[in-house]
């Protein structure tokens, strides 16, 4: 859940304040921005969740409502998340990035 969501977060990363967020649908991950406009990725590792701070755009792909992000971490892999209608929103978010 979004609770969840935020406190992972910012357990991952000290000073991350989450200012918006999308979860899957599947609950396998979420997306989050924090009030300094950097990018989280949260995936399920096991029965845990890893966490990673987006860098690049260069390795995402929508396609409808899902948005398959890598962070290019092999270790890491990559994630398909179905964040229905905020999927291009965030894709779009992502594009700002460095390539």
């Amino acid at each position: 859940n979004e609770e969840e969501a935020r406190r992972l977060a910012e357990a991952a990363v000290s000073g991350f304040i989450v200012a918006d967020l999308a979860l899957d649908r599947a609950g396998i991950g979420a997306l989050l921005r924090d009030v300094e406009g950097r990018i989280m990725l949260l995936r399920r590792h096991g029965a845990h969740f890893a966490a990673r701070l987006l860098d690049s755009h260069a390795d995402s792909r929508l396609d409808r409502n899902f948005l398959t992000i890598g962070t290019g971490e092999g270790t890491f892999g990559r994630v398909t998340l179905d964040l229905g209608e905020k999927a291009q929103v965030w894709a779009s978010s992502l594009r700002h990035l460095e390539r």
